[in-house]
């Protein structure tokens, strides 16, 4: 009987050693995506329409909700946080007022948030490169993880001054606390979009730590990693990929589009990703893999799949 095909897998499993072209690789390029993020959704106080984002999607012909106007779109949805903070202050007290984040105060609060996730992802990712994985990352892995979140991210902020497919126009609102005399108000879908990628990245980073202590621990050579939130599902970090990518889709453009990009991760990684670790786990750990898989049978997403 011919041998079955080999997945593809970027990260070589198994190679314990260093790369450090691949460690520098992804680091200077998931690091460049944060700046990359700011120019694409940033709003010149002086010219609405001057960011990069609103500049690509001006040359593709596309309306955007800096330069176009629509009477489902409140103008308080638009409002830089530096006059949500500080409403009766000049522009450049308001923006003192923020302290470290006086760089963002031109921004409105979804193009804050979409910021921060970004900023976010590139933390953690280079906090697992650097701190938790232990295998072989090559240059051309590295960058090829590293423009897939950037092209991702980038999406999404562009889906978001998009005047067709942003949040904004996602309802119902929420209204917050503010001392603006316009009140602070979110789509429901930009809350729970938030929530759904904290959780979602906390799941992940917890449970890659927790495996990373496991593996660390003499007495655990050779073991499969049974403990915490491995016991949930077999592939728990994919659930929390899954979910903040869906979270951080879902705040750039509404329900829809959160739904769509949660459920497009989950099915990608059901199908490639646990693909390639059931072959290696298999192959690596042998009878101990095949109980592994009894007592915990879900796949990815604990109690359902």
């Amino acid at each position: 009987m011919p041998d079955r095909k080999k997945h593809f897998d970027l990260i070589r499993r198994g190679e314990k050693k260093p790369t450090l072209s691949g460690t520098l690789t992804f680091v200077g390029l998931r690091l460049a995506d944060i700046p990359l993020q700011h120019a694409l959704l940033s709003r010149s106080p002086t010219a609405a329409g001057s960011s990069l984002g609103v500049r690509i999607l001006g040359s593709l012909g596309l309306r955007t909700i800096f330069t176009h106007t629509s009477t489902a779109l409140p103008s308080s949805l638009l409002l830089p946080i530096s006059n949500l903070a500080s409403p009766s202050a000049a522009p450049t007290a308001g923006r003192a007022s923020l302290g470290w984040m006086a760089p963002l105060a031109d921004l409105p609060p979804t193009s804050l948030l979409l910021l921060l996730m970004a900023a976010g992802s590139a933390a953690k990712q280079i906090y697992w490169q650097v701190a938790l994985s232990q295998e072989s990352f090559p240059a051309s892995a590295a960058a090829a993880v590293s423009v897939y979140n950037t092209v991702v991210n980038s999406a999404n902020a562009l889906l978001f001054l998009a005047l067709g497919t942003t949040s904004l126009l996602s309802r119902p609102l929420v209204s917050f606390p503010s001392s603006s005399p316009d009140r602070l108000s979110l789509p429901l879908s930009t809350v729970v979009g938030t929530l759904l990628y904290v959780v979602g990245m906390g799941i992940e980073t917890v449970s890659e730590r927790q495996r990373a202590e496991f593996k660390s621990r003499s007495e655990n050579k050779g073991k499969v990693c049974k403990e915490g939130l491995w016991s949930w599902a077999r592939h728990v970090n994919y659930f929390g990929y899954a979910l903040w990518r869906g979270g951080y889709c879902m705040v750039g453009c509404g329900w829809i589009g959160g739904l769509l990009m949660g459920l497009w991760q989950g099915w990608d990684l059901s199908q490639r990703a646990v693909a390639v670790n059931d072959e290696y786990c298999s192959g690596r750990y042998g009878e101990q893999w095949v109980r592994f898989k009894q007592e915990v049978p879900y796949r990815i997403i604990p109690g359902i799949y």
